[in-house]
This record gives C-alpha cells, structure tokens and sequence, in this order.
C-alpha cells in the first residue's frame, strides 16, 4: 500500500502544516470528553497509525480514540488526505535536528549517526514508508529533517551538485533498511509462521525439487560456500530474529561503502 502525500486543498494544507492561521478555539463541553484541536486529533491519528497500521486510518476511527464523531473532527481537519500531511509532518519532528559528531568535524561519525537515527525512526512508525516520497509534504518538520542532512553534507566540502544527489542517494538507502528491518519484524504475525518454520519447508522442498541448484546458480552458491557473514554486532543482537539482524548488518555494511564514497569523491577534490 502506497499512499501519496499532498492530496488535500494545497492552501488549507500548507496553512494547517504551518499554523498560518489560528486554529478554531478548542471545544469544552460537559462530562468528561477531550478537548478537540489538531494537535490532538494529529496525535490519536499517529498512535493509530502506530499500533494498527496505515489500513486502519480514518477520521472515524481517529474520532472513536478521542470520544468524538468523525464529523466533529471536520472543523480542525478537512479530511483524512490534510490528516496524513500533518500525521506524517508530526512524527518528523522526533529527529534531531544537530549532532554533537559535527562539532568537531566529524562529518562521516555525524552520517553515520544521522542515517542511525532516521532508521530507527521509520521502524518506530512503520505507517510512515507507506507515504511515497514522490510528491513531498512540505512541512516544517520535513524542511527541518532535509536541512539537517545538507548540513551535514556540506561539511565533507563536495560541491552543491553533488551534495543533492547524496541527499537522493542516504534517504532512499536509510527508507529501504528500515523497510527490511519493519518487513523482518512483521512476517511472522502476518503469516503465521515463524522464520525458522518457513526456512526449513522451503529449503527442503527447493533441495529436493531443484538438485542442481549449485550448478545453476554458481554465484550465489559460491558466495554461501566462502563462509559465513560476519554476525551483527548489535546490543543484544541473540535476541533479534535472524531476519532483522541480517537487515541492520546488511544497512551498517552498506551504510560504510556509502560513506567510504563520499569519502573518495572527497580526496579525488585534492
């Protein structure tokens, strides 16, 4: 499911994103219901989000979390399209906006803890990878998150061009790892059956069924035949399913040859 951003009115869009006009007052009432505003319905609709999954998003069930009818959410938000907007905007606003690396020059220590930081995120909020990039939110807290990254760019010195298409080049391979890392994570409870139980059918069957695997496919059986991959060296990595664990491994080696460009596109500058 691929869900595009900017679907609503542009101007009421922009201004809800950006707060450009005043919101109408909070509702009261009596008994014991919330007090509606955007920033409470944005925050049902993300928890929403969170724990059942962008198919289960809509103002009707964003107004049973907050006691509410769909239709009393209308006068904050338009509709589910402006919704996501701010949905997708809000939860951006949980990256950091500075690291600590970059004081000191560090550019590649500040990337790497950059594109650590933006993985975890996306497997926090799963719903998020749904949002296609093509057509981007243009809220502050995606503005924020883009000016965080050239600046981090800008400190390897590479000229501006360049530095546009490393920012096209880390978010999708950040988007992708944690996409791996979410998909490992979700397997099991949509199908029904552990890794492990799905591994060993289809191992045995594909080596019954297929002999000559090895002779048809020689680079792939070579690269399993060198050895094994290096194990992930992650905090208590025993307890991460082997899916997952080859998904952050895969996104730390990976993430390495990146920056190991960047710095070569460096020192080819000198």
């Amino acid at each position: 499911m691929v869900v595009f951003a900017g679907q609503g009115d542009p101007r009421r869009s922009l201004s809800l994103l950006w707060r450009a006009d005043a919101p109408p007052p909070a509702r009261g009432g009596p008994g014991p219901k919330p007090r509606l505003s955007v920033d409470a319905i944005v925050a049902a609709a993300v928890a929403l989000a969170d724990e059942e999954g962008m198919a289960a998003l809509s103002m009707r069930a964003v107004g049973d979390r907050l006691g509410r009818t769909a239709m009393a959410l209308y006068t904050y938000v338009p509709g589910k399209s402006e919704l996501l907007d701010l949905m997708y905007d809000a939860v951006h606003a949980e990256l950091p906006t500075a690291y600590p690396e970059s004081d000191s020059g560090d550019w590649r220590a500040a990337l790497t803890a950059w594109a650590g930081e933006v993985l975890e995120f996306h497997v926090r909020h799963p719903w998020v990878l749904q949002v296609s990039q093509a057509r981007p939110v243009l809220g502050p807290h995606e503005y924020a998150g883009l000016d965080t990254l050239v600046t981090l760019l800008r400190a390897t010195d590479l000229p501006a061009g360049v530095v546009r298409r490393l920012v096209g080049t880390l978010f999708p391979f950040v988007r992708g790892s944690a996409q791996a890392v979410a998909d490992a994570r979700l397997a099991a409870a949509a199908t029904g059956s552990s890794d492990e139980e799905w591994w060993a059918a289809r191992s045995a069957a594909l080596l019954e069924l297929v002999p000559d695997f090895a002779e048809r496919f020689p680079a792939v059986s070579g690269l399993e035949a060198e050895g094994p991959v290096e194990p992930y060296p992650g905090e208590g990595a025993e307890s991460v399913p082997y899916p997952e664990r080859e998904a952050r491994e895969t996104f730390r080696v990976g993430l390495g040859v990146l920056l190991d460009g960047i710095e070569a596109a460096r020192a080819g500058r000198t």
